[in-house]
Parts: C-alpha cells; sequence; structure tokens
C-alpha cells in the first residue's frame, strides 16, 4: 500500500511516498482503507519533530485525523463489519469519563503511526461510525477540531441558549465551535485579521465580526457589543499574544476555554487579577473521549450540519497540504484524499 511519510521530522519538504504492506487486523481490530485525512495546527509542529517528547523522528507516516471505509475486521469484533463507513478517534485509549495519563498517549500520527496511508488497523474502540451525510473528507474533519470545538463548547463547557460565545479565528476549531454554539442557541463573536473572512463567518451564522488588526482593544469591543458583564465562553486560541484581550472580554464567573498556542506557548502577559478577582474559570481543553465523540455525530447528523473544508488536496500533494496550512490563508479545514473521499 502507499504511504506518506518524513524520512526525518525536518518539515514538509522531508515527506514522501513509501511502500509498506497491507497489515491485517487481529482479535478486536478493524482493518480501515482510509478515503481521506485532515490537518491541524500540532501537524506542523509534528513535521519539524517540535510537539511534545516523545514523538518518533524518522519514517512517521503523519495525521491523527482519517476516515474511510472497513475492509476486514479480526475475531471478536461485533460494532463493525465490512462495508461500514467510520472515523478514527483522536486518542486511541479514551474511551468515556476522565482523561488519564495512558490516555493522553494514545494519540496517533506522533508517538506511533497515523493516517496518511491507504490501510490502517485500529481497535474497534478507537472508532466511531461516520455521519451518513459526511464525505471522508468532512469526516475526517471531526476527530481533533470538531470534538475539541464540541469539549468546549459542550462537554466542558456547558453553553445554554441565550449564551455568547467569542472564537478566535477562522480555523478549523474556531468554525466548529461557531456552529456547535448556534446549535446550542447562543450567540457568537467572531474575530478575524480579514474582513471577508468575517463575512463569510457571519454567513455561517456568526452575530458580530471584529477585526483585530482594526480593533487592538477586542477584548473590550466584544464586551460592548453584549452590552453587560461581558462573554460566557471565550475560546481561546490565540496563546501569548491574545490572553489578554481574551480576559478582558470574559464576563466575571465566565469560562475561558484554553485551546490553541498560535502565537506562543509563554504567558507572561496574563493578568492574574483578571481570573482570581473575578471567578473566572480557566479550562484547559485537550480533544475528548470517544463516547463525546459519537454524542457528537449524534447532533451533527440531527443539525445535518456539514463542516467547513477549505480545500482538498491529492495524497500525491500532501507537502503542499501541509504549506497552505501554514500560510494561515484557509478558512476551515485543510484535508487530504488518500482514496474517493
Amino acid at each position: 500500500m502507499r504511504a506518506m511519510a518524513f524520512a526525518t521530522t525536518s518539515g514538509p519538504d522531508t515527506l514522501s511516498l513509501v511502500e509498506r504492506p497491507i497489515p491485517s487486523p487481529g482479535p478486536g481490530q478493524v482493518l480501515v482503507k482510509l478515503g481521506a485525512a485532515s490537518l491541524n495546527y500540532r501537524d506542523l509542529l509534528i513535521a519539524k519533530g517540535g510537539y511534545r517528547s516523545r514523538q518518533k523522528q524518522q519514517d512517521l507516516v503523519p495525521l491523527s485525523d482519517g476516515a474511510g471505509r472497513v475492509e476486514a475486521i479480526g475475531p471478536d469484533v461485533t460494532n463493525f463489519k465490512a462495508g461500514d463507513r467510520v472515523t478514527a478517534c483522536f486518542f486511541q485509549d479514551w474511551p468515556a469519563g476522565r482523561a488519564s495519563e495512558r490516555a493522553m498517549e494514545s494519540d496517533t500520527g506522533r508517538a506511533v503511526d497515523g493516517m496518511l496511508q491507504e490501510y490502517r488497523v485500529f481497535p474497534e474502540s478507537g472508532l466511531v461510525a461516520t455521519p451518513a451525510h459526511l464525505s471522508d473528507a468532512e469526516a475526517a474533519a471531526l476527530t481533533c477540531a470538531g470534538l475539541t470545538a464540541w469539549s468546549a463548547i459542550v462537554r466542558l463547557g456547558a453553553v445554554q441558549p441565550g449564551d455568547t460565545v467569542l472564537t478566535q479565528g477562522t480555523g478549523g476549531v474556531s468554525l466548529f465551535a461557531l456552529q456547535f454554539a448556534k446549535i446550542a442557541g447562543a450567540r457568537v463573536i467572531v474575530t478575524s485579521s480579514s474582513d471577508e473572512k468575517l463575512a463569510r463567518a457571519k454567513k455561517l451564522g456568526a452575530d458580530h465580526g471584529i477585526n483585530y488588526r482594526d480593533v487592538e482593544a477586542w477584548g473590550q469591543a466584544a464586551k460592548d457589543f453584549v452590552g453587560g458583564d461581558g462573554i460566557d465562553n471565550v475560546i481561546e486560541l490565540g496563546g501569548t499574544e491574545t490572553m489578554k484581550q481574551s480576559l478582558i472580554a470574559v464576563r466575571p464567573g465566565g469560562t475561558l476555554s484554553l485551546i490553541g498556542v498560535l502565537s506562543g506557548a509563554t504567558t507572561g502577559n496574563v493578568l492574574l487579577p483578571f481570573i482570581v478577582s473575578r471567578d473566572v474559570r480557566l479550562q484547559g481543553v485537550t480533544v475528548g473521549p470517544r463516547d463525546d465523540m459519537i454524542r457528537m455525530n449524534q447532533a451533527i447528523s440531527a443539525a445535518h450540519m456539514t463542516p467547513v473544508i477549505d480545500k482538498v488536496f491529492p495524497f500525491e500533494a500532501s507537502a503542499d497540504a501541509y504549506r497552505h496550512l501554514a500560510s494561515g490563508t484557509h478558512f476551515g479545514k485543510v484535508c487530504i484524499a488518500i482514496g474517493n473521499a
């Protein structure tokens, strides 16, 4: 079978086509013919060998997000059969409940090979059924970005009708947060440096957009828009450069859902009194368990929601997909077609 692998993790230029044997499923395992994969910001870091300490540094097949069709099943598999459409879970060993160290180490495309290959074996518990109305590329977008946003809005954020959510930018997580917040009955504010992207976000249901290049004090601007105490749930994706404005925007007793560090991972400009004296909850969000992915997919099916896909690259142009994501020009998810996505 064909696979894309990094000769060394020194950037997308070392990604090349390799041949690997098609694996066979053992007891409790499922062989999936992958149709599509999607990229996340973490994949840019992994490509450079800079994501967490335990990372495979040579011959790594990357990407955590993939969807396809069951090719074969091993003994004792009861939930899937050949021909079923399935989507991979980000954490292969976090079925439900609280996270654990073991669960946090069960992601793919980092220490173990990921999705950028034609076939892959999964434990039965590492897959969920794909919503019927989604393509493989759309389903692949759900694995990390979709479930992360779901956790920030629903599992941990507990957003209620009438709440206001602020989400930063127009990448995959942010647009999923917009869509889930609207399903929950919330108002949504989106920030971006592009008026064109803000206009597109409004077509998806955003109630207000703020160009943070034009409005430097966008935290106060967001607070002024709601005409009250502030934002109920701020989806914090920027990190170093955005945290101060997020803390200005969030209401007393509100939640700051910390997901990304796109502008840096240090916290030197965090104003601790904004957290301590205003009863603000700083909530880290790391994807989520399998049972929440099932619930998310049920909500997506009921609402007939479609993930926003910016572009689908052919398998042979996988390195170009990395470059496109790194450019920051995307609106929604960047995907790679492995089969008929």
